[in-house]
């Protein structure tokens, strides 16, 4: 699993609901995500003088610093978004008409494609937390919330469609595998839309290496349907490259969220596929589509 844990805290601090998904990884680096669900009542940054940003600056680097090394996080880097500009504030104000005082925070892989995790919260928010806005005085989340609330984080219906395939898929990745082991394929996997890894093909690459490969991957934009990238990765000293390519196919969550697979390529650097991307893509699809 790479969603380890979600938080579900009011803004000024109220703890409502916490659940770790699976232990963290030892030694790994983690992403800590934070999802804001609430008006924007801060004070305008330009009315501040320089001074008072400072120290505002150093409150903050110093309780984060404190509370991370009490619970054994250590933070290595944060990554801070500017403000929307005056002009779209009244977008801003449409976009958050239901949005109460809440803040999600989920700790995950440093690789996951931000824009699907932030989608799978969205989803959590609107189906289970928004109608019990304030939180301070909400009702718990009962068991089967929880549950559908791991199905969404863990990718249970991705992972039971490709169960429900697993022999048509392996025997299909298989031949695949023979037909490309001259040009330098090395393996294939198929992950959730955020790129959570969910099967592995080929005797190379386990799913635990292939997380370690997608770590060594910097940067991933967003992708097409039925399109793919290539990037530069490594797993033991040895250079890899991954191609990346999005199905276009996929489960639907709470009849809302359509989270399409994606399928990736572990090949020799000087590897050239051509199309055989595409080729891929057509019979995969043609089986969990």
């Amino acid at each position: 699993m790479t969603i380890y844990e979600l938080s579900i805290i009011s803004t000024t601090g109220f703890p409502y609901y916490n659940k770790v998904i699976n232990p963290i990884p030892e030694g790994v680096r983690i992403f800590l995500r934070f999802f804001d669900f609430s008006s924007d009542k801060s004070i305008i940054h330009d009315q501040l003088d320089s001074d008072s940003k400072f120290d505002l600056t150093a409150g903050l680097i110093s309780a984060l610093f404190e509370f991370a090394r009490n619970i054994d996080k250590k933070i290595v880097r944060l990554e801070f978004k500017a403000k929307k500009s005056p002009k779209n504030s009244k977008k801003v104000e449409e976009k958050n008409k239901e949005k109460g005082d809440v803040l999600v925070t989920a700790q995950t892989e440093s690789f996951l494609l931000h824009n699907s995790v932030r989608e799978k919260v969205r989803l959590i928010y609107k189906n289970f937390i928004n109608a019990k806005v304030p939180l301070d005085s909400a009702d718990s989340i009962i068991k089967n919330e929880e549950n559908k609330i791991i199905d969404i984080l863990t990718d249970s219906k991705a992972r039971k469609t490709i169960s429900n395939h697993q022999s048509e898929l392996k025997h299909t990745a298989n031949n695949f595998m023979s037909e490309m082991k001259d040009y330098g394929l090395w393996g294939i996997c198929i992950t959730s839309f955020d790129l959570s890894p969910i099967v592995a093909y080929g005797k190379k690459y386990s799913l635990n290496h292939v997380n370690e490969i997608l770590r060594h991957i910097s940067y991933i934009p967003d992708i097409d349907p039925l399109e793919w990238i290539y990037r530069q990765s490594f797993f033991s000293e040895e250079q890899i490259q991954v191609c990346i390519i999005k199905s276009g196919i996929g489960p639907t969550i709470e009849d809302t969220l359509f989270e399409p697979y994606f399928y990736l390529l572990f090949a020799d650097p000087q590897s050239y596929f051509g199309e055989f991307p595409a080729k891929l893509t057509a019979a995969f699809n043609n089986i969990l589509g």
